[in-house]
């Protein structure tokens, strides 16, 4: 049986993948082919590359992902991740999709044509800083004469590539919507809509998955909760292993769609 796992966006809340990874590994789950958005491109770079759950958390985290952030000088953003692009270089040098050992497809936005790209060959770590960068706030990223956005824009959690690929989609969501918010500031209303408008292309994706992992209670934190990276990993890993069994994982106790088409 051939498992696809597909890693949802959320910034910070992205550490929660880790949590769920180290988990299904514990299962025995090892997934044959990965997708992801934003977090969920960093996460399945690494991890295809061959890092460990716990390793791609130290890394990540020991970097510090704001010391990593610079001034783009830009009026298309905020801020630059040249930095954190010269981490990744750093951990995987050969910086290609081919170099994975897992095979990763990453989805990012096409800003200019409106339309999500997927990629699955070539240049590896610009593909993934482009599908990870948040509009407004971080510069756009060109790839091959285009421009990309955060590819949650279009499609938070990449599921469409594993379609006819793999016999059992696992689907790792980190992005649910809290149903009590409190209005504070212009930052928090403008994340909720994002997050919102997020989880419409994210719901006809769960319905392809069969299995959706998706911890509520990250309903509770921001996409820039980095100080909670350690609280964020252990929800991913509790509720995995709370509300999951290993008999869940296999394809004779749910209904296959590796026939469906999105």
């Amino acid at each position: 049986m051939k498992i696809g796992l597909a890693l949802s966006g959320g910034g910070a809340k992205g550490f929660a993948h880790l949590g769920i990874l180290k988990a299904l590994e514990e299962y025995g789950i090892k997934p044959d082919m990965l997708s992801g958005t934003s977090a969920g491109a960093i996460t399945g770079a690494f991890y295809g590359y061959g890092y460990k759950p716990q390793e791609i958390f130290t890394i990540v985290s020991n970097t510090g992902f704001l010391k990593s952030v610079r001034p783009a000088w830009s009026w298309t953003g905020l801020l630059s991740l040249d930095g954190f692009r010269e981490m990744m270089l750093k951990y995987i040098p050969e910086n290609s999709f081919e170099a994975l050992k897992i095979p990763l497809t990453v989805a990012a936005t096409e800003i200019r044509l409106g339309k999500v790209v997927y990629f699955s060959e070539g240049e590896l770590v610009n593909t993934v800083i482009a599908s990870s960068s948040i509009p407004a706030l971080f510069n756009p990223v060109p790839v091959n004469d285009q421009v990309f956005i955060d590819g949650g824009i279009m499609d938070n959690l990449p599921v469409r590539p594993l379609i006819g690929k793999c016999d059992f989609i696992i689907g790792s969501h980190t992005n649910p919507v809290s149903q009590k918010f409190d209005i504070k500031n212009l930052r928090e209303i403008t994340e909720r809509s994002l997050l919102i408008a997020i989880n419409v292309n994210s719901g006809m994706s769960k319905s392809y998955c069969n299995v959706v992992i998706e911890p509520p209670e990250l309903g509770n934190y921001s996409t820039l909760d980095l100080a909670k990276a350690k609280e964020i990993f252990e929800i991913g890993y509790a509720h995995t292993r709370k509300n999951f069994k290993k008999l869940d994982f296999q394809l004779n106790q749910q209904t296959s769609v590796s026939n469906n088409t999105l």
